[in-house]
């Protein structure tokens, strides 16, 4: 089993930097891929007569089987590191795509959506490992900068679904399997690193990191950062999946306007996900947590009034406030178990994939019985649940 120690070093020194790149821009193509799913909502919509609810369900078939395995891969890869999974992991989110290429009927699309979270679900726990080996002790910044990647291809899905995929279909998808091929070749070298790194780690023997907290006590704070994590992916869930829809039927803008609108959110929440880390690695990552979830609130709450200019802006400080929340949730559950890192990634990232999916299908259906508009209403008041923050232990005296 590999562990990593807590002691902070000089990051110029040490951290594994072209390591740290790869592994983002690896990230930013597998998450461009993904977030093609929700991207083409609007044109799977009209050419298949689907309604909100089989929308959701398709969010859900992508979520819940990432949100199932990642886990079970995190928990197996603490054990037993696979330093060349990440890469297969990736020929079968490729595989995925091909099919939504070509599906032509819901269960087609169905399974598509699935195999691309298979892939995820592979991918996301050990390039979270390797990216903390990488950060010479300078985690947040570590799990930032991967981060960053993936929210930024989170944000070119919509902006490559509204110039490519919009005006030439969805058989275009398929062009993006050179995405997928490229990520498959930085990973395999990506991969000859982590098989070196994990050999020279045992040979030096390196000590098992003491938890900063009692076992009862970590487990009681997992259990908030997950209910922490149901919140802000349960309201990203009403963007990302719905918000072009939302647009469309409550402003009457265009497929390709709201895919604009939708890429200026996510370009959002991209910039906010490498603050959390970076600054939680100086203030501590409670203080961030803290301002990431409850600091989103006033804007969440105007949203639902504003029209389609202050609907445009207010989404820009949502994505940059809520965003700095996952890298510094991701990090504390890492520090509560130093031992069980790929574990920890795997859980978080499984149930905030499971999250959104659940979010998307319910949220479908709420649509369905009453109103997009009722919608982001009741999602207002989820940030809501960021006070049980204080319920976390403060784990700087502990670890720093």
């Amino acid at each position: 089993m590999v562990v990593v120690t807590e002691e902070k070093q000089a990051p110029v020194a040490v951290t594994t930097f072209a390591v740290l790149v790869a592994l983002s821009v690896s990230h930013l193509l597998n998450d461009t891929i993904q977030s093609l799913i929700a991207a083409v909502y609007p044109v799977l919509k009209e050419s298949y007569a689907l309604t909100y609810t089989q929308i959701g369900l398709i969010t859900l078939a992508f979520q819940l089987t990432a949100s199932l395995l990642q886990p079970l891969v995190g928990l197996y890869t603490d054990r037993r590191p696979l330093p060349f999974s990440l890469m297969v992991g990736m020929s079968v989110t490729l595989g995925g795509l091909l099919l939504l290429s070509v599906a032509d009927t819901f269960p087609a699309i169905l399974l598509s959506a699935a195999l691309v979270g298979v892939g995820s679900a592979v991918f996301h726990p050990e390039a979270s490992r390797v990216a903390r080996l990488a950060s010479g002790g300078w985690h947040g910044f570590a799990q930032s900068l991967f981060q960053v990647g993936g929210n930024a291809g989170s944000a070119l899905g919509p902006l490559l679904a509204a110039f490519v995929v919009v005006p030439w279909g969805q058989g275009s998808l398929a062009w993006f399997a050179i995405a997928a091929v490229a990520a498959m070749i930085i990973l395999f070298r990506v991969g000859r690193w982590y098989r070196a790194h994990l050999a020279e780690r045992l040979a030096k023997k390196a000590p098992a990191a003491p938890p900063p907290v009692s076992p009862g006590k970590a487990a009681f704070a997992i259990g908030v950062l997950l209910c922490l994590i149901f919140s802000k992916y349960f309201y990203m869930a009403s963007l990302s999946s719905y918000y072009t829809l939302y647009l469309i039927e409550t402003f009457g803008v265009g497929v390709a306007d709201a895919q604009l609108r939708l890429f200026v959110f996510l370009g959002a929440v991209a910039a906010g996900t490498f603050l959390g880390g970076p600054v939680g690695d100086r203030v501590g990552f409670k203080v961030v947590i803290w301002g990431s979830i409850l600091g989103v609130l006033p804007f969440t709450l105007i949203l639902p009034y504003a029209n389609l200019f202050w609907t445009t802006v207010l989404t820009v400080p949502i994505g940059l406030i809520l965003a700095s929340a996952f890298s510094a949730i991701m990090v504390y559950a890492q520090e509560l178990l130093p031992s069980r890192v790929g574990m920890v990634a795997g859980l978080f990232f499984g149930f905030a994939f499971g999250m959104g999916g659940v979010g998307a299908a319910v949220l479908g259906w709420l649509a369905d019985q009453t109103s997009i508009g009722y919608v982001y209403k009741v999602c207002s008041f989820l940030p809501l649940i960021g006070l049980l923050t204080a319920l976390l232990p403060n784990l700087r005296s502990h670890t720093r």
